[in-house]
């Protein structure tokens, strides 16, 4: 499904995507894109996106082609989704410790979803840290 999403493939458009974009939340993946963890989010990341349009942009960033973001962002994990507004990171407090991103494949359409409009509302609120609907700390069984 990556195929139909827009792809940005070099840091200048990844700025520019981010930068010109003043209504609506700018999230964008950064991963592999032969990853199946990243095809997986990718897959959720197009089935959303019809029903977010109104206020999200997505876009799809291969670090393999872009690594200019790697070391600012810390983007070490196979798939990594960020997201911007008017120019700024918005965090999102998951529960996991890592306030900057999402850096696992997100399977259930419905939780991107509650995620994305959260940092919407919050965002356009001049927040710079949200608090997601669901506690993630105990996704992972140790």
């Amino acid at each position: 499904m990556s195929y139909f999403m827009t792809h940005l493939h070099s840091g200048w458009h990844v700025d520019q995507a981010i930068l010109v974009e003043e209504d609506r939340v700018v999230c964008i993946r950064f991963g592999h894109d032969h990853d199946p963890d990243c095809m997986a989010m990718d897959e959720t990341l197009y089935s959303v996106s019809e029903k977010v349009q109104q206020f999200c942009v997505m876009y799809l960033v291969d670090i393999t082609e872009v690594p200019d973001f790697t070391k600012m962002y810390e983007i070490y994990d196979p798939c990594t989704v960020m997201f911007f507004y008017r120019n700024k990171h918005i965090m999102i407090d998951l529960g996991t410790g890592n306030n900057n991103k999402i850096n696992w494949p997100m399977t259930d359409k419905q939780e991107l979803i509650d995620i994305i409009e959260v940092v919407y509302r919050g965002a356009s609120k001049g927040r710079g840290l949200v608090v997601s609907p669901r506690d993630y700390s105990t996704r992972h069984k140790y």
